[in-house]
């Protein structure tokens, strides 16, 4: 039922942020990612409201392991580092800082290999 639960949560959350991205692009254009960054930003948001309700158990796999993972893992990644600051400040910070440098050193080793 675990599964089941994440599997229709995160297909209504990828569908959300498909539309919100094509939104975007239709009111907004496409030479900046302000789909992505809408998508992020409202993730984030939302996740914050329903960590700080304390939802557990099936709900929680629903809306914040499916529906908040479809939508963005941004969201997920702001809960996990709040969640260190909270334990001991340096913790969280870095796994801001690792989070983001070996992810885009990750993304330009992938893009260097890709094009040869």
């Amino acid at each position: 039922m675990s599964f089941l639960l994440v599997a229709l949560g995160g297909a209504l959350g990828s569908m959300g942020r498909y539309g919100v991205s094509l939104m975007a692009m239709a009111w907004l254009g496409s030479a900046f990612p302000w789909g992505t960054l809408a998508v992020n930003v409202l993730g984030s948001g939302a996740i914050g409201v329903l960590a700080g309700q304390g939802i557990s158990g099936g709900a929680r796999l629903f809306w914040i392991t499916g529906v908040l993972g479809g939508f963005t893992t941004f969201s997920a990644f702001s809960l996990e580092a709040a969640l260190l600051w909270e334990r001991a400040a340096w913790q969280g910070v870095a796994y801001v800082l690792a989070s983001l440098g070996l992810g885009l050193a990750a993304f330009a080793l992938g893009w260097v290999l890709a094009r040869g």
